[in-house]
């Protein structure tokens, strides 16, 4: 070997084979007797990584050369494919693939490559004292991106593609070492040779057009100049890459499966590869309709502060299981201290009962790569710090970051509503009462009130009348704040801003942001840039400030003066405007009811056409529209919480009874913004006997929920003065139900079981047009109990009702629901209930309280209707 300097140089040849990398290092070690420990320990790591890259890549016998002079040590590795170039990429630290020339680079004091028509060898040296001369680095290697066609794929998340090239470099590495030794036979030598090469010439060209500057977005469009003739060698590279994840999920393999996300973009960007080079056009990442484990939405890699910016209660944990990130309001829901949660694992926030499934389902997902409740919303207990459960909807989004991991962001939203935070009468009027200050000046501020007319510069009178045509649409029929102001939002940079930023007061004089929205959001976590603001203070003097107080609409010609910023509102308010590169802005206030709420912030960056006088009547006008349809949706969004609070609390407290284990559910409708009139109850009869009552009444809304707390109420009363068997029961409460104000349809099951602490038990039970309860054994036989039907309560009081009697086995579980447990727009009652009863089966044997959860993950996830569960399990006294 030309470089090395005899007599001190030594060299040995290995053949192909993944022991060789073992046997160099050894050799390398047995090389540098004498040579300072350090050194020894460093070549032999440098050196099993080249040899393990030549072994994997270039497929031929390695030799190995190592020289020593001065005390400063140089290693060669040399393969017999000089044409094959290396492909260097970046990998973050603790990535299983791709590190050996990024630690040849941060390792070796000088490193680089020599060609010839023969051989290519990767070397590197290492010093033990003064600096070393500049590196020859990698520039030798042969160009990696061959001529070819252009294959564009269009918004490409880089974060997305970091994980998924890992992931792939990791198969792809463990089947080529393990193919040798005969292990795991799921795909031929050839097609394994034919797989690495095309894979890295598309990861060798990805990296080339990822160096091309782009602007401050996560997404890019690349252009790839792949050989014409690489649409074969793509396919087999799927199909490699598609046995060994079925082997990876097998757990034939130490690579774990991918992530949803990751493997249906690898997918994408195959397909796209393959039809561009038999000549299809290009398809945008962005624009492919996924199932909600693999939503495009999420396109912004993920960085732990935009979880503490957030409004909404969030946790993120990484793939160990670990709290890596939780905000204020998530927290304090929680009954946390943010910092004392970062770092524990995510089973402290999880009921006892429903750790070991956790455990198992977190366990699952990683070791076949399918999930269960990604990206879907799901009702669930969550665990306070001081022991008492939270009723939540969790709703959980796998995001990646910067350097190609998978984090799992949960978003927890209290199935308890509370009110929205909305400022007291006396307080708004206070704030719109308060005066202008008198002798403050603002440059840059220009005033004008509502009465002045004119049309925008940019927009043309019909255009105009359109965008105000437009804005009341977007704002009719949404009664949820959050997206009626995302729409409003994307509508107003569409038309005519960069920016749209909606500020609403809060109690106290404080100032919600809740809404940013860039005219490009593609890459941008606008989310970053919400959340709760300083209040309006006596020293607030800035335009923020100011419309609040009454003021506007205000043009900005340029952001506020640094002067100006006297108050941390004002302050703020500057700060937002240099993070935005505001070059001219619109503010003007949201009033509705004559009482100030809020207000709305347009802008166009510095270097585009700036807002002028022109323009302040058209947003004057908009803002009216937006201040109706914001005011309608917390209106709304009020009503709403006061009915859910209020059907919450005529939701009954079960009795203890000795021989029975009782458990129940509730959980409000994922998917709309109204109030049903599902309901539970169970009590102890004067008879000692335990009462089972499950119904649903018709609506959905505050009507619905009054009419149910008055149907429970009678039923309770007529149960416990008559006693009388339950078909009696459900005929006397729907005469009652007829002498309403408001006779209500509704549906029913009331059933009475009976029986001594050792058991027998047997249930009696009517059912007024109500789904039948099912009954599960131990063992997990499941039987639905179809007897005793008859019609819903409100339609004909002369019809007879039916009694139903069933024995209960002991250690068998009954299950009372409503039908927003089970029915589905896309399936039939038949098919709804089958699956019912095989979730039941599965669970027979867990504790009551699993039993009850895991239904509702299981069959409650994205519910469109309300979900009332009533379960009862016998339990012989011993």
């Amino acid at each position: 070997m030309g470089y090395l300097d005899p007599p001190e140089a030594v060299s040995r040849r290995f053949p192909e084979g993944p022991q060789s990398a073992a046997s160099a290092r050894r050799f390398v070690g047995a090389a540098l007797q004498g040579v300072a420990t350090d050194l020894v320990d460093t070549a032999q790591l440098l050196v099993s990584e080249l040899v393990t890259n030549a072994l994997l890549h270039a497929r031929t016998e390695v030799e190995v050369g190592v020289s020593v002079s001065g005390g400063r040590v140089r290693v060669g590795v040399g393969d017999r494919r000089p044409g094959l170039g290396l492909v260097p990429h970046y990998c973050p630290p603790y990535a299983g693939t791709g590190q050996g020339l990024a630690l040849v680079e941060a390792l070796a004091s000088r490193y680089g490559i020599d060609t010839d028509d023969q051989r290519k060898t990767v070397w590197f040296e290492l010093w033990p004292d003064g600096p070393p001369p500049p590196s020859s680095g990698w520039q030798a290697t042969l160009p990696p991106c061959p001529p070819g066609k252009n294959v564009t794929l269009v918004d490409v998340p880089s974060a997305l593609y970091s994980a998924a090239q890992q992931h792939r470099h990791a198969l792809l590495r463990e089947l080529s070492l393990v193919l040798p030794v005969g292990h795991h036979q799921v795909v031929t030598p050839e097609d394994l040779v034919v797989a690495n090469d095309i894979s890295n010439v598309i990861s060798a060209c990805m990296a080339v057009a990822l160096e091309e500057p782009v602007a401050d977005t996560d997404l890019r469009s690349l252009s790839l100049p792949l050989p014409a003739d690489a649409a074969p060698a793509v396919r087999i590279l799927r199909r490699v890459l598609d046995l060994a994840e079925e082997g990876a999920r097998e757990e034939h393999l130490l690579t774990l499966p991918a992530q949803p996300r990751s493997r249906v973009f690898q997918e994408w960007m195959f397909d796209q590869i393959t039809e561009q080079l038999a000549g299809g056009r290009p398809t945008a990442w962005t624009v492919l309709p996924r199932e909600p484990e693999v939503s495009s939405s999420d396109l912004v890699p993920w960085e732990a502060a935009h979880v503490r910016a957030g409004r909404v209660p969030t946790i993120a944990a990484d793939e160990g299981n670990r709290i890596i990130a939780v905000n204020g309001p998530a927290a304090d829901l929680l009954g946390w201290d943010p910092d004392d949660l970062v770092g524990r694992r995510l089973t402290t926030l999880i009921p006892e009962h429903l750790r070991r499934r956790h455990s198992a389902a977190f366990s699952s997902m990683l070791l076949t790569g399918r999930t269960r409740i990604v990206g879907r919303s799901v009702p669930l207990p969550a665990l306070h710090r001081d022991g008492r459960m939270v009723p939540v909807r969790l709703y959980i989004q796998a995001q990646e970051t910067a350097d190609g991991r998978t984090v799992f962001v949960a978003q927890l939203a209290p199935r308890a509503t509370t009110s929205l935070d909305t400022p007291s009468a006396p307080d708004r009027n206070r704030q719109a009462a308060v005066a202008e200050p008198r002798g403050v000046h603002a440059p840059a501020v220009s005033e004008r009130g509502r009465s002045t007319s004119g049309t925008g510069r940019d927009l043309s009178t019909p255009d105009r009348l359109s965008l105000l045509a437009d804005m009341g649409a977007e704002l009719s029929n949404i009664l949820d704040l959050d997206e009626g102001l995302q729409r409003a939002g994307r509508l107003l940079t569409r038309r005519m801003a960069d920016w749209c930023v909606v500020d609403l007061l809060t109690e106290h004089t404080r100032v919600d942001r809740v809404c940013v929205v860039h005219r490009d959001s593609r890459g941008l976590h606008t989310a970053a840039y919400e959340g709760p603001l300083p209040p309006v203070s006596e020293t607030s003097r800035g335009p923020l400030a100011r419309v609040l107080r009454g003021a506007g609409p205000l043009l900005l010609t340029g952001p506020p003066p640094p002067g100006q910023a006297e108050s941390a509102l004002d302050s703020d308010y500057l700060e937002l405007f240099r993070k935005l590169g505001t070059g001219s802005a619109v503010v003007a206030p949201l009033r509705a009811r004559r009482e100030i709420f809020g207000a709305l912030t347009v802008t166009r960056t510095a270097g585009g056409r700036p807002f002028t006088e022109e323009d302040l009547s058209l947003v004057d006008d908009l803002v009216h529209s937006l201040a109706l349809g914001v005011d309608n949706a917390r209106l709304y969004q009020e009503t709403r919480n006061i009915a859910e609070r209020l059907q919450r609390s005529l939701l009954p407290v079960l009795p203890d009874v000795e021989n029975l284990q009782l458990a129940a559910r509730y959980a409000a409708s994922s998917t709309t913004a109204q109030v049903g009139g599902d309901w539970y109850d169970s009590f102890v009869l004067p008879s000692g006997d335990t009462a089972v009552v499950i119904g649903d009444v018709t609506g959905h809304n505050l009507d619905a929920a009054i009419a149910m707390s008055q149907l429970r109420s009678m039923l309770r009363g007529i149960a416990v003065d008559r006693q009388e068997p339950p078909a009696e029961v459900l005929h006397r409460l729907d005469l009652a139900n007829h002498s309403l104000y408001r006779e209500a349809t509704a549906t029913c099951v009331y059933g009475v079981v009976k029986g001594p602490a050792q058991g027998p038990w047997e249930l009696s039970h009517s059912s007024a047009g109500h789904l039948p309860p099912l009954l599960t054994t131990r063992e997990g036989d499941t039987h639905y109990l179809e007897e005793g039907a008859g019609l819903l309560l409100g339609m004909d009081t002369d019809v007879p009702r039916r009694t139903a009697a069933t024995m209960l086995p002991a250690h068998s579980t009954l299950l009372l629901y409503t039908d927003g447990l089970v029915e589905r727009r896309d399936e039939t009652l038949d098919d709804a209930l089958a699956r019912l009863r095989r979730h039941a089966a599965d669970l027979a044997r867990e504790p009551l309280e699993t039993f009850c959860d895991e239904l509702l993950i299981g069959l409650g996830a994205d519910n469109a209707d309300d979900i009332a569960v009533l379960a009862l399990r016998t339990t012989p006294v011993t």
